[in-house]
C-alpha cells in the first residue's frame, strides 16, 4: 500500500520560513513525479510544484515561483518543499501527491495523496 506522510507545518509570521517533508512508503518513488498542492479554506486544491524523478526537471505555480523550492532524496524516498517569504495568502493545508506521468497541475494526474498538513502565515 503506498503511502505518503507529510510533515513540518506550523504558524508562522509574513516574510517566514517553513519547510515541508512527504515520506513515501510502500513501492519505489524514483521514477515517480511527486508534488505539492494546496487547499484554502473555502477554495478547491490549487497545484504548487512538482519534480519528476530523478529531480532534473521542476514545476510551480506562478504564485510560489522564486519563493518555494521543491527537491527529492530517492535514497530516503523523501521529497521536500522549503518555502521562503511566506505571505498570508499561502496559509492552506498542504498535501503531498505522486503520479507516475509527467510534471502535470491538474490534481487528477496524482492518484495518491498525503493526509495534508497545515500552513498557517499570519500577519
Amino acid at each position: 500500500q503506498v503511502q505518503l506522510v507529510e510533515s513540518g507545518g506550523g504558524l508562522v509570521q509574513t516574510g517566514g520560513s517553513l519547510s515541508l517533508s512527504c515520506a513515501a512508503s510502500g513501492r519505489t518513488f524514483s521514477n515517480a513525479v511527486m508534488g505539492w498542492f494546496r487547499q484554502a479554506p473555502g477554495k478547491g486544491h490549487q497545484f504548487v510544484a512538482a519534480i519528476n524523478g530523478d529531480g532534473t526537471r521542476t514545476g510551480y505555480a506562478d504564485s510560489v515561483k522564486g519563493r518555494f523550492t521543491i527537491s527529492r532524496d530517492n535514497a530516503k524516498n523523501t521529497m521536500y518543499l522549503q518555502m521562503n517569504s511566506l505571505k498570508s495568502e499561502d496559509t492552506a493545508v498542504y498535501y503531498c501527491v505522486a503520479g507516475w506521468g509527467e510534471i502535470a497541475v491538474t490534481r487528477h494526474e496524482y492518484p495518491y495523496w498525503g493526509q495534508g498538513t497545515q500552513v498557517s502565515v499570519s500577519s
